[in-house]
């Protein structure tokens, strides 16, 4: 598939993604409100890193792919794993305390070991997937490592970009059908992966 076409693909589902689960809350509980906010926060990072690709600033768009990643396992392990006190800690207001506090919150690795036996299966499945065949290059990007230093230097394959973009992609539909959780709205889900299966040109292909 030709790139800009991908692209324009992306585009289409982004739109059609977002209107499909703009909807208000299942209930005002402070874990719902927290899950939200990292849940738009994927939505937002998945926005970024279709700009950054599309403007050839492949390595930013990597860094922020990782964080997309974090946004949206933030969001899941929030809903089916935290515990009020940690969800308060990531309710509170930003100062040097709470900032101290928020340390201690569960990193990538503990999130996804707790969400094997609390969350769904296929989400955490979907999760522990990605963190298995992506984190390592991911934190390379973050760090200015191998990987970055070694493609910036001789450039970025397009395939290489593709497959960014697809799997950023990919991190989206998960995205939102936690965003249906989230609303209340679960037979929702259905309607999100018909929607994927008609992009899937720009999807990731199955492992």
């Amino acid at each position: 598939m030709e790139l800009d076409r991908a692209f324009d693909q992306s585009d289409s589902l982004g739109e059609k993604l977002l209107r499909l689960v703009d909807l208000p809350l299942c209930n005002d509980s402070l874990k719902v409100e927290v899950a939200d906010v990292a849940c738009s926060l994927a939505f937002e990072h998945w926005q970024a890193i279709r700009l950054l690709l599309r403007t050839t600033l492949v390595p930013a768009a990597l860094v922020v792919h990782r964080s997309q990643f974090e946004a949206i396992l933030r969001s899941v392990w929030i809903t089916y794993a935290a515990s009020d006190d940690q969800v308060a800690r990531l309710a509170a207001d930003l100062d040097l305390v709470s900032e101290q506090a928020a340390k201690n919150l569960p990193q990538a690795q503990d999130m996804i070991a707790t969400l094997a036996a609390t969350g769904p299966k296929e989400a955490h499945a979907a999760l522990a997937r990605f963190k298995d065949h992506s984190w390592k290059a991911l934190n390379s990007y973050a760090h200015a490592g191998l990987h970055p230093l070694k493609r910036h230097g001789e450039g970025y394959p397009v395939l290489l970009v593709h497959s960014v973009l697809c799997n950023a992609n990919g991190l989206a539909v998960l995205t939102a059908m936690q965003a249906a959780v989230l609303s209340g709205a679960q037979p929702l889900q259905r309607s999100i992966l018909d929607l994927a299966a008609q992009h899937s040109e720009c999807m990731p292909q199955p492992l």
